[in-house]
């Protein structure tokens, strides 16, 4: 409440300022039961964070019909007609191993990028602070191409709705273990999106993109920002990398809003990459990315899921944390999961809601190590882009 009486942007007297939007139509986004991408992976998240009484804090809304309109917003007209005749089309990426033909793909496709929309309307209309899509985050799919599991770029065709609805900048913030190509392709020659991706190395991981190098096209230097990690990186340098970068990139673009992406195959439990943080690291980096959005934007955050292949160690513990950082009531990582929702896992669910990590770092700032990969990685993306947008890439 303002002194004069006024409520705040996005503040609800007496009502939570933070909404998931989530329902059985965001659970559907699937390409079957021997393919990584589950839909179990958004339910065992909703399910842990309402027994952990997460959701108490949070408006829980559910996901509004599919408005197929949207997706024109980032994708050709060809490539979406082609996803909808559900036949097998190499050309456009569809019927290929990671992303297999299967029945309903375009209507469940759609459906995950108009509850992101509707998330971030949520969020722009001032009716809420934050909100979240855990099932969005599909951040590889092309203007014209299915990739890496994804359809439909959710996140981007978020981003373009808050530009037609009156956004000047905005920050998208990518968490993923991989790189978030298609955003960052969408993009490319818009100085007004700056995409900021933390991932692992292209150099070991899908999908080959996101070097340094990569700032941006002609007209939209500095617009491009990527951190590419070695593997086996953990807390204490994932996190040194965010401190070191993601905070002076996007204090000096000035976003109106921050969207940011949280792919949790980041986990060490992770069956598809190669990096080691822990429950503890990633919950740090939500806070990190909640820190901005209120530093800079009076709060405006709106936060998509991503990739994450291990369901009960990784993904429904970090999403659970990343509901309650939304929702301004994080999990103590100490807290320990209810019996009643371990019980049908039998010894494979975790304990506790952490790892174990106290998840600290030494800022960069302290001092490079030149014989450190993690702080090579960090001073090449300073290098390619801090000048771009008017920074001294010495930390000292």
């Amino acid at each position: 409440m303002a002194a004069d009486g006024s409520q705040q942007p996005g503040t609800q007297a007496g009502r939570a300022t933070a909404r998931v939007v989530h329902g059985e139509a965001l659970t559907r986004y699937d390409f079957g039961p021997a393919h990584p991408m589950s839909p179990g992976r958004v339910r065992l998240a909703m399910s842990l964070a309402e027994a952990l009484g997460v959701l108490e804090h949070l408006q829980v809304v559910e996901p509004e019909p599919a408005v197929d309109e949207l997706l024109s917003l980032v994708h050709d007209a060809d490539y979406i007609e082609a996803v909808r005749r559900q036949e097998t089309a190499p050309a456009y990426g569809i019927g290929t191993t990671d992303n297999p033909l299967v029945e309903g793909m375009h209507e469940r496709a759609s459906q995950v990028c108009t509850a992101t929309v509707q998330a971030a309307r949520s969020v722009w209309s001032g009716e809420v602070r934050a909100a979240a899509n855990i099932s969005g985050g599909l951040h590889h799919a092309m203007p014209s191409c299915t990739s890496g599991f994804c359809v439909y770029n959710d996140p981007a065709v978020g981003i373009r709705w808050l530009q037609r609805n009156g956004a000047r900048r905005i920050a998208y913030i990518d968490l993923d273990a991989h790189h978030g190509d298609g955003v960052q392709e969408v993009f490319w020659d818009d100085p007004d999106v700056l995409t900021v991706s933390l991932h692992e190395s292209p150099m070991h991981l899908f999908p080959g993109t996101g070097f340094a190098t990569e700032v941006g096209g002609a007209s939209a230097r500095g617009s491009a920002v990527n951190v590419a990690l070695p593997p086996g990186t953990g807390d204490a340098g994932w996190l040194r990398a965010f401190d070191a970068v993601v905070p002076a990139v996007v204090r000096a673009f000035g976003p109106d809003i921050v969207v940011s992406q949280h792919g949790c195959d980041t986990h060490r439990t992770d069956p598809l990459t190669d990096l080691e943080l822990t429950v503890d690291g990633m919950l740090a980096s939500y806070r990190m990315v909640h820190a901005l959005a209120e530093e800079l934007t009076e709060g405006r955050w709106v936060a998509v899921g991503g990739g994450g292949y291990s369901p009960l160690q990784g993904v429904a513990r970090a999403w659970t944390h990343l509901l309650g950082v939304l929702s301004g009531h994080p999990v103590p990582t100490a807290t320990e999961i209810p019996t009643s929702w371990r019980e049908p896992f039998d010894d494979l669910a975790p304990a506790t809601m952490g790892d174990g990590s106290d998840a600290s770092f030494t800022p960069f700032a302290q001092g490079m190590d030149p014989e450190s990969a993690v702080d090579q990685a960090i001073q090449a993306t300073r290098r390619a882009v801090f000048p771009e947008l008017g920074l001294d890439p010495d930390p000292y």
